[in-house]
């Protein structure tokens, strides 16, 4: 990871994190990452620049984050912190729901001014996107990729497993390049317990198609492991370059 900040901050500290579309698995995937990290000694920040679908007094992502990831009485000690910028009630684009919403949009700058400001005090931020990596987040345009370039922060594509996925994963890594950004990686958000042909020859193909490597599969219901369950396993779905011990000769 070798990301700087906006304002010059400490390089190497900003992880995004995108995924080829809605509901593929990209929170529990942070929440893997973030548990693979604080296991490490690491302290953790994980940013949501703009949580929709969820009320101002309900759970959003970075509760189901600090569910799965947080303080435990396992060897870790390391911070977690979590940051939401803004949320809105409708499951729309974020741009959409704030507009509907009639409340201000969060807009790259904002996402990437808090992430530098998250890795001043902490060794990795995480920062989750919401749906694709270029969902608007206000009108005039602005995405997850644009608070990337400013970050220069690498980015982390989470792909589904199955039919399909090779397409909107090589869209996601061309539309990171088109914006001089290279994907980190590849994790497959959610593994089947029976994959099916297709699923198995993406675990070869996934990585072609990126242009970049295949850093791990999180097996289907991960998120609904019991939170000690999930802590003590978290690390054996990360490849090596994401805190973890997965490599895909194992196959998951």
């Amino acid at each position: 990871m070798n990301g700087r900040g906006v304002n010059g901050g400490p390089p190497g500290r900003v992880l995004v994190v995108t995924g080829t579309g809605t509901g593929v698995g990209k929170t529990v995937v942070t929440a893997a990452l973030a548990v693979a990290a604080r296991a490490a000694g690491r302290s953790v920040a994980v940013l949501k620049p703009a949580q929709t679908g969820v009320g101002g007094g309900e759970d959003g992502d970075l509760a189901e984050v600090a569910r799965l990831a947080g303080p435990s009485t396992g060897p870790s000690t390391a911070p977690l912190t979590t940051r939401e910028l803004a949320r809105y009630p409708e499951p729309l684009a974020p741009a959409t729901a704030a507009r509907r919403a009639g409340l201000p949009p969060v807009a790259p700058a904002d996402a990437a001014k808090a992430a530098d400001e998250l890795a001043e005090a902490h060794d990795l931020v995480l920062v989750e996107g919401a749906g694709g990596l270029l969902v608007r987040f206000d009108d005039a345009g602005g995405t997850l990729a644009d608070a990337a370039v400013l970050l220069g922060a690498p980015v982390l594509i989470v792909a589904e497993a199955g039919l399909g996925t090779l397409n909107a994963t090589a869209l996601t890594a061309e539309a990171l390049r088109a914006r001089g950004l290279a994907p980190a990686g590849v994790v497959v958000g959610s593994w089947p317990t029976a994959p099916d042909l297709a699923a198995r020859c993406n675990l070869t193909d996934l990585p072609e198609v990126a242009g970049a490597p295949l850093l791990g599969a999180l097996p289907a219901g991960a998120g609904a492991l019991p939170t000690a369950d999930f802590r003590t396993r978290a690390p054996s779905w990360l490849a090596p370059p994401l805190g973890g011990t997965w490599r895909l000769a194992r196959r998951p």
